[in-house]
């Protein structure tokens, strides 16, 4: 069973309302492509316009929705082209911080990963699904943050964020979640080796199956 709860008591409004509406998109519940009117988002939520808006610009900045002038705000959605856009650069960042990361890795950093590695699967098993997209994004920007380049990782960060729908959508594919934390362990077991080429393919080729099944929906 898909485990969806969690408090959010004592949190800001304006953050209650990104995570809420995060959650609706991440899982499928607000599709690409979906009208968010701050009357209907005032009639779920109780309250203040301000905060409506304070949340509808957070969403906007981490790339989940698009507002335009006279049109509102709207659930991102991308086309074919997009999609490879967004992937031509995450090829490019994540790569190049793969390269930088020296090898051998501290163990430090291993047992780090491992243990995220180990939350994942966890997630994946019970059907947590904030927990699986939580620790999918916290066990990349913990290995490629090892590359000693911040301003690379913030941009795989950003461009994280761009892909959110094409990630979005693998989320209910056990096989998919199922492929994508055995590539974390093969990622793992070669910061214990010195081959960066080798480590850099393989966080290529672990961004392939998401960005294949976007396009092949999409273009139907």
């Amino acid at each position: 069973m898909i485990d969806l709860d969690g408090s959010l008591d004592g949190e800001h409004e304006d953050i209650r309302i990104v995570r809420a509406l995060e959650e609706d998109i991440i899982f499928g519940r607000l599709a690409p492509g979906a009208r968010l009117t701050e009357d209907s988002l005032l009639s779920r939520f109780p309250v203040t316009r301000h905060f409506v808006r304070q949340a509808l610009v957070q969403l906007e900045q981490m790339g989940i929705i698009v507002r335009e002038r006279n049109k509102g705000a709207t659930v991102r959605s991308l086309t074919p082209s997009e999609v490879r856009q967004i992937y031509d650069v995450r090829e490019l960042v994540q790569r190049q911080a793969a390269l930088l990361i020296p090898l051998p890795a501290p163990r430090s950093l291993i047992e780090t990963l491992l243990l995220i590695h180990k939350e994942h699967g966890e997630h994946i098993e019970s059907g947590y699904l904030r927990g699986v997209h939580e620790t999918n994004d916290r066990f990349h920007l913990t290995l490629f943050g090892a590359c000693g380049n911040k301003y690379l990782v913030q941009t795989i960060e950003l461009y994280m964020r761009y892909s959110l729908p094409v990630r979005a959508n693998s989320m209910s594919d056990r096989a998919a979640l199922d492929i994508s934390h055995s590539h974390h362990k093969l990622m793992i077991d070669m910061l214990s080796g010195r081959d960066n080429w080798v480590l850099a393919q393989l966080c290529v080729d672990h961004l392939q199956p998401s960005k294949r099944r976007y396009i092949e929906l999409v273009e139907k």
